[in-house]
């Protein structure tokens, strides 16, 4: 049994088909997240995919569109579970408790697409399960971030163009005050030590 788990959160096709992708916060989430996970299964511990689905909306998360599938170069290896999940965090709308009980997980790594919205909620509600929650801000992903203020059929440009729109870093960066374990994925990793960032 593990005590740790790797929960990969929404690293899913949908994103990459809206065109705010052009300006996603990592683009190359792939190979951060393929980084985590290979270290993941060398230690032995779980991995937890969990995919975001909207049915019968017709858009690019009703699994209806082909898009809720992993981004290519992602796979789950036989005995990772896949999760699918209908609210903004992992735990709500799945068995990931059950999961991460059953096989005796007491600390969780969470990443994934977005960073302030999905991999946030998931680990807030982690925490308050009572998991020790690492935070790998470098393997999420965020989008510009209009105002409360701009109205919902504001175009990509407008929402770009207003000066209130909160940009990748400064959505990345509120994230990471909202939590006492953020590392890197050069740190969980390994590949470097724990607070050694340059």
């Amino acid at each position: 049994m593990s005590r740790a788990a790797l929960v990969v959160v929404d690293v899913q096709e949908s994103f990459r088909r809206r065109p705010v992708w052009a300006y996603a916060s990592n683009p190359e989430i792939v190979g951060q997240v393929g980084r985590l996970v290979d270290a993941a299964r060398e230690r032995g511990d779980l991995v937890v995919w969990v995919l975001h689905a909207e049915p019968g909306t017709g858009g690019v998360f009703d699994p209806a569109s082909g898009h809720v599938r992993l981004i290519e170069g992602l796979s789950a290896a036989p005995g990772e579970p896949t999760l699918v999940k209908t609210s903004h965090n992992a735990f709500t709308t799945t068995n990931l408790q059950q999961v991460l009980t059953t096989a005796g997980v007491r600390e969780i790594t969470v990443c994934g697409i977005r960073t302030e919205q999905c991999v946030e909620t998931t680990a807030r509600i982690g925490c308050d399960l009572g998991y020790q929650v690492t935070f790998v801000t470098d393997a999420t992903v965020t989008f510009p971030t209009p105002h409360r203020d701009l109205p919902a059929t504001a175009t990509l440009e407008e929402i770009l163009a207003d000066p209130r729109t909160l940009s990748v870093e400064e959505m990345t960066a509120r994230t990471e005050y909202a939590f006492a374990t953020v590392r890197t994925v050069a740190e969980v990793t390994g590949a470097v030590p724990a607070g050694a960032r340059g």
